[in-house]
């Protein structure tokens, strides 16, 4: 295991040293290719992961075959920790839309370090929460602004992962983040060319000018890495304490939250 300064996953960095060594040993570095599923909705969770430079997915498939990405988690956050919450089976697919480098863990092995180690708890009850609130964000998104607003978005967050210009995104799966049909990526990618926010698309990635997309993105981008700043850098406790008080109770039963 190499030293916390290269972690590269922000929730494990998080944790204090004496923390992190409850997960060491059972914690494995792991590559991962574009497209591959880690877990398909309704099936049970076999492994939780904490994305370094992966970016991955949550997906939810509609009876008609048609798929909608709800949210992406990237080094900020883990997938498969809704486990934690008592279900064993997931509730979306999970799917590689960034390759990248991963850390995974067996879900009993997480679960026995979570009821060892209330700053693990605290961590997964604080990107729980954060996913809530994304979930939130992107459904009124999706209801009050323009196609092309919402993939500025999708785009600048991408961006803030990745950290370079041209961004591994291919047709597909703008369809899926925005809940279009291709024609409409189409029509959308070529309004945001014209304006010079995508400098090019290709069949596997398109490049973009992040002052441009800056200038065509909703106020939705703002507001969602804001919060993720709120999260990283001093709100935690004050965070955690809202949800030890019972100010999320609504979203997550106190009772939960005490067995925790």
């Amino acid at each position: 295991m190499e030293r916390r300064s290269n972690i590269g996953n922000r929730l494990l960095a998080a944790l204090s040293p004496a923390d992190f060594q409850l997960l060491v040993p059972h914690l494995r570095r792991i590559s991962l290719e574009r497209d591959v599923v880690l877990v398909r909705s309704g099936d049970p969770v076999q492994q939780i992961y904490f994305p370094c430079t992966a970016l991955i997915a949550f997906v939810m498939d509609m009876p008609n075959g048609q798929s909608v990405a709800t949210t992406m988690v990237g080094n900020e956050g883990a997938v498969g920790v809704l486990s934690t919450l008592g279900s064993r089976r997931s509730p979306m697919t999970a799917v590689v839309r960034v390759a990248g480098t991963t850390w995974q863990i067996s879900p009993a092995r997480f679960h026995a370090a979570l009821t060892h180690c209330r700053a693990l708890e605290d961590a997964v009850q604080l990107h729980m929460r954060s996913l809530l609130v994304q979930f939130q964000h992107i459904a009124a998104c999706n209801a009050l602004h323009s196609v092309e607003a919402r993939l500025a978005r999708w785009l600048l967050q991408v961006h803030d992962q990745v950290g370079y210009d041209t961004l591994p995104l291919t047709q597909d799966t703008l369809s899926e983040l925005l809940g279009v049909r291709r024609t409409t990526v189409t029509h959308v990618v070529s309004k945001l060319r014209g304006s010079g926010a995508i400098r090019s698309n290709r069949r596997s990635s398109i490049e973009v000018d992040r002052g441009r997309l800056e200038a065509a993105v909703c106020e939705c981008y703002e507001i969602m890495r804001e919060q993720d700043r709120s999260h990283r850098f001093g709100r935690r406790d004050e965070t955690v304490r809202s949800w030890r008080a019972g100010a999320w109770t609504g979203a997550f039963p106190r009772a939960r939250l005490e067995q925790w």
